[in-house]
């Protein structure tokens, strides 16, 4: 009898063609398969980022307007406009930085980020001295210059985001080297991450840290690893509120029980509950909030959720928290589509960033969790943040342009990292 015909096994796929999408982001939703469909999804992702981030600035405006007019009137030789004012020059300047930079490669973002990074390390580590920097509520997180302040710890969470992209696309096939893992990110993670606690940011810093983490579990690292790595972190975090007294205050009274101290450490959780409380259903109407005349502090920033929620009511707070869903979905979506690797991780880790900021603004100001001083993204007053952020928003919508192009095709794209 002649042997029989049979077809040759296919060789085992190695770890690389095992990853070649992304272990974690699989939940989402397999990538569209043709060019069309793929050039479909991106201008659909392209329309749900810049409707969600352009309302949100726009919330943002209007709102620093209304929370920031008793302060600004205050401050600024009764210029109740000067607050607002000064987020409209910026969030011009973020958006072109935004248009900008939705044209470049994405690829250029693996040469910038070392740079951007060394620049806002650098940055932070000036802020942080007491004769060079400005410190506001116990955090030296500012460099004055003048008619400008700057923010380098703003620069820092997008240069950290970058660069780990950069690391991880790089090393994709290795990831379960924990050496691979630990050189060079873990020393850069950790100088940038002494820089925060050097300038006493603790919110900053678990941002600069979670945004890391996050990164690493969507690229598929062994959550045995990310165990131990947020294990480390958050004995450092707890280490960190234990050892100076304003941060046991903050945790302690302000947050865990903040009736204990109405008129010092819980004032500002309190005032910010009484103003939602306030607000019912439905609101008191645009401008028409009491919290911000004195009784809310830093209520056209860090609080001005709890503005919105005054004025606005139950609903518009919904309202925008389902915008900011809305972004996180696209930037999900943005990172899912994504042809490359490193555009993948970079899309994911932008989406965490911001993602995660707005879920720790969010749990401060309703009292879900601790206040560390954190502003709501695109909303809250701040010129460094808002540009920053907007620049953020400007590289996902490069990412998202690339596969909004029909004749692009995914093989080849897809295994180059």
């Amino acid at each position: 009898m002649g042997d029989r015909a049979t077809a040759p096994r296919p060789a085992p796929a190695s770890r690389a063609e095992r990853r070649s999408v992304t272990r974690h982001l699989r939940v989402v939703g397999a990538a569209p398969s043709t060019p069309a469909q793929r050039a479909q999804a991106a201008r659909r992702d392209l329309r749900l980022l810049w409707a969600s981030a352009a309302g949100l600035t726009a919330i943002g405006l209007v709102m620093v307007l209304s929370a920031g007019s008793v302060s600004a009137t205050q401050g600024y030789d009764g210029n109740a406009f000067w607050y607002f004012q000064r987020q409209v020059l910026y969030a011009i300047a973020g958006l072109a930085a935004a248009a900008v930079v939705s044209r470049m490669r994405p690829t250029r973002w693996k040469v910038i980020s070392v740079p951007m990074l060394g620049i806002a390390a650098l940055g932070m580590l000036i802020a942080a001295h007491p004769t060079s920097g400005t410190s506001i509520y116990g955090a030296s997180r500012w460099i004055d210059l003048g008619p400008l302040t700057i923010q380098p710890s703003e620069f820092a969470k997008l240069g950290l985001v970058a660069f780990t992209a950069t690391i991880l696309a790089a090393r994709f096939d290795r990831l379960d080297e924990p050496r691979q893992l630990l050189l060079p990110l873990g020393p850069v993670v950790a100088v940038v991450a002494l820089l925060g606690v050097a300038q006493s940011d603790l919110g900053t810093t678990v941002i600069l840290v979670g945004s890391v983490l996050i990164l690493l579990f969507v690229a598929g690292v062994r959550l045995r690893y990310l165990a131990v790595a947020t294990t480390i972190g958050a004995v450092g975090a707890a280490a960190l509120i234990v050892g100076e007294a304003y941060r046991r205050t903050r945790f302690f009274d302000a947050w865990l029980d903040p009736r204990s101290d109405p008129q010092n450490g819980g004032y500002q959780l309190i005032q910010g509950l009484i103003a939602f409380g306030s607000g019912g259903w439905f609101g008191t109407g645009l401008g028409t909030s009491r919290a911000k005349w004195d009784f809310l502090p830093n209520a056209h920033s860090d609080f001005i959720f709890a503005v919105i929620g005054e004025e606005l009511g139950l609903l518009g707070a919904l309202v925008v928290v389902a915008a900011f869903g809305v972004f996180i979905l696209a930037g999900v979506r943005i990172a899912v589509h994504a042809t490359t690797t490193f555009e993948r991780l970079l899309a994911a880790g932008i989406t965490g960033w911001i993602g995660l900021q707005t879920i720790i603004n969010l749990g401060a100001v309703t009292g879900v969790l601790p206040i560390t001083g954190v502003p709501l993204p695109l909303v809250s007053f701040g010129g460094t943040a808002l540009v920053v952020t907007l620049v953020g928003v400007g590289a996902l919508a490069g990412i998202a342009r690339r596969q909004a192009r029909p004749g692009r095709t995914g093989g080849a794209a897809r295994a180059r990292a």
